[in-house]
């Protein structure tokens, strides 16, 4: 997609959305921005606003409630990041988190149709359930527990989401590109709702405990989200991508308790390591996948993209960043 073009990002003053925002005003895109702030910051849109000047706009608002405005659209291109947030949120309100994760998919969905805009839907590695099979592959059935484990209502309503996207795509044309998010980390995301990294970081630097969540031998992979931004942004603009469905992250895995041995070594912090159960955490009868590894072999046919941050220098830049939050609290 050619520079100066228009492109709504919900969920923009997010984490992904703010560095997605970011990327598409360094390619010359005019960006507005959708955000209700439930657990996005206009602070995370500073550099934005510095790089786009009258390009950015920033509109405070649920997507759904967009459909009364006219002062908005059409536009060329959505992409949709505004969900619920976060295993603490979805356990903690779980309600609020379906409603947002479908009826603002459905609304924006209706958007794009309304506006012939291409569409990208950011679904979730949650979508996969509790399967075993590994890596995860984009074709792979889906497995999930029972209605009264809460845990699985997230990767049910983001598997609605994709089927909401896709029939749009098959009945009407839509182009629509669904984008399984696995785990993504880097600066500006925060630990509140359970995110590992930022929580292990912020307690490495502060000389706590980091607190592991059952054995630790659980494995995840973790992608930077300065290189997600980049294949956000390219699998809308490949006219392939169209109607699919990729998984988007990095295959490089470790397990949570060499995370955090390795946030000790990159911070040079003297905290030590303690495990809690996750009873203690989420309450009984939580489940969680002993490991989540991403098939990425069709997000790089398509867009031919490799992961350029490591691990390692994620995190040197998240406690930088962390540092300079700290310093700005301080003078203030």
């Amino acid at each position: 997609m050619k520079g100066d073009r228009s492109i709504l990002v919900t969920g923009g003053a997010g984490f992904i959305g703010s560095h997605l925002v970011e990327r598409l005003l360094g390619r010359g895109h005019r960006v507005i921005v959708v955000d209700d702030l439930s657990t996005g910051h206009e602070s995370n849109l500073e550099a934005a606003r510095v790089m786009g000047g009258d390009r950015l706009t920033f509109i405070r608002s649920t997507v759904s409630a967009m459909s009364n405005r006219s002062d908005v659209g059409p536009c060329d291109a959505i992409h949709h990041l505004a969900a619920a947030v976060g295993v603490r949120r979805v356990m903690d309100r779980p309600m609020e988190s379906l409603e947002t994760n479908v009826v603002e998919t459905a609304a924006a969905i209706r958007m794009a149709l309304q506006w012939d805009a291409a569409l990208l839907l950011a679904s979730s590695s949650e979508v996969y359930g509790k399967s075993t099979k590994l890596p995860f592959h984009e074709a792979d059935d889906v497995v999930y527990g029972s209605t009264a484990i809460t845990r699985w209502s997230y990767g049910c309503s983001k598997a609605l989401d994709e089927y909401m996207g896709l029939a749009a795509y098959r009945a009407h044309g839509l182009r629509v590109v669904v984008a399984r998010l696995f785990n993504t980390v880097g600066p500006r995301q925060v630990g509140r709702w359970g995110m590992v990294l930022p929580r292990f970081i912020e307690a490495a630097l502060a000389g706590q405990p980091l607190q592991v969540h059952g054995d630790g031998m659980q494995s995840r992979c973790f992608a930077d989200v300065r290189d997600v931004a980049v294949v956000l942004d390219q699998l809308l603009e490949t006219p392939q991508a169209a109607g699919g469905v990729f998984n988007v992250g990095s295959d490089r895995s470790i397990s949570i308790q060499q995370l955090a041995e390795l946030v000790l070594r990159c911070t040079g912090s003297h905290s030590t390591i303690t495990h809690v159960p996750y009873e203690s955490v989420f309450g009984s009868g939580f489940e969680d996948l002993h490991a989540r590894q991403p098939d990425l072999r069709r997000m790089r046919e398509v867009t031919g993209f490799a992961t350029t941050i490591s691990l390692e220098q994620t995190i040197r830049d998240v406690m930088a960043s962390m540092g300079a939050c700290v310093s700005k609290e301080s003078a203030a």
